[in-house]
């Protein structure tokens, strides 16, 4: 079944390219079925590039997606087109003044890491995200600093600078394979990291969180808050093939000091193209959270959070 895209959306022509089945919401209106609804809270720079990279994901599988693409209300981006941002976006604000309910909610990172979460200039109104989340979302999906921002939010746990960047593709061991979530998951994981900070595993358990895939190089990866109906992913299931590459080829330009991402080059050698081996575990998860709202989630969206 086919993800729902405006035709003009970049996405869509993209992903029509390489074999995603995309619908227009007029013709998806046509059809006798509900489709999920949901959101991206996207919090990145790159906004083009991130609704591809979840499209891509959410849309692999067979059920029909309404996806909406949501803003921080006053926060204005610097680095995709303000006309992109006003035809194809729409501020938390109004969707929480409408009283609307989503099925799935995903909430990407964002590349301040190195602030508190109190200093984040939207961090207010993301408290109220999250806050609406519990009455207005089926499932929530914190992805990176979302997540480690959600935890926080909701438990209190704090984020812990690393001395240096962890930065490549690292192994993870699949600690709860009977998880819904980690159907079809392989024992060992290879999973794009790409940040300045991290979750202990001590403060995670003593928050009641469960972890469900954690690495030893690079600590806890996917959590599960299930009295938030929420997963915190701290790691990059969603990169391209290339996303690696372009941030360390954007800082060996700019003159700042970066390690090869480790893993990722064959040999580890930058001159040769990366290898992709995370897609099929990055499709099998989203995949997963998919069909798990679909298996539960009211088929009356009204009914979500009462």
């Amino acid at each position: 079944m086919p993800i729902t895209l405006p035709a003009t959306l970049p996405a869509f022509d993209i992903l029509s390219q390489e074999g995603v089945m995309v619908m227009t919401p007029e013709r998806a209106a046509r059809q006798e079925i509900r489709p999920l609804r949901i959101g991206l809270l996207n919090l990145m720079p790159k906004k083009i590039q991130t609704e591809n990279q979840f499209a891509r994901l959410i849309g692999a599988t067979p059920i029909q997606i309404d996806f909406q693409l949501i803003r921080m209300t006053a926060h204005q981006t610097k680095n995709t087109a303000a006309e992109h941002m006003a035809e194809f976006y729409r501020p938390f604000a109004e969707i929480e003044a409408t009283g609307e309910k989503f099925d799935g909610l995903i909430v990407t990172g964002a590349p301040i890491e190195h602030l508190a979460f109190e200093d984040v200039t939207y961090w207010d109104e993301l408290q109220r995200v999250f806050d609406w989340t519990q009455s207005h979302v089926f499932s929530t999906f914190g992805v990176c600093w979302g997540g480690m921002a959600m935890a926080y939010h909701f438990h209190g746990v704090a984020k812990h600078l690393l001395d240096a960047k962890a930065f490549g593709c690292f192994r993870h061991r699949n600690l709860a394979p009977t998880s819904p979530y980690l159907r079809g998951f392989s024992d060992d994981v290879l999973v794009p990291v790409s940040r300045w900070t991290e979750m202990k595993q001590d403060e995670l358990d003593r928050a009641g969180l469960r972890t469900l895939i954690a690495g030893d190089d690079t600590g806890p990866c996917l959590v599960e808050d299930p009295c938030h109906r929420a997963l915190y992913v701290f790691n990059h299931f969603e990169y391209d093939s290339t996303t690696l590459k372009d941030e360390y080829d954007r800082d060996v330009a700019a003159g700042k000091p970066i390690n090869v991402p480790a893993n990722y080059y064959p040999d580890d050698d930058p001159s040769q193209p990366p290898m992709n081996r995370w897609r099929s575990h990055a499709h099998l998860l989203y995949g997963n959270w998919v069909n798990a709202i679909y298996q539960d989630t009211p088929y009356d969206l009204a009914k979500i959070g009462s």
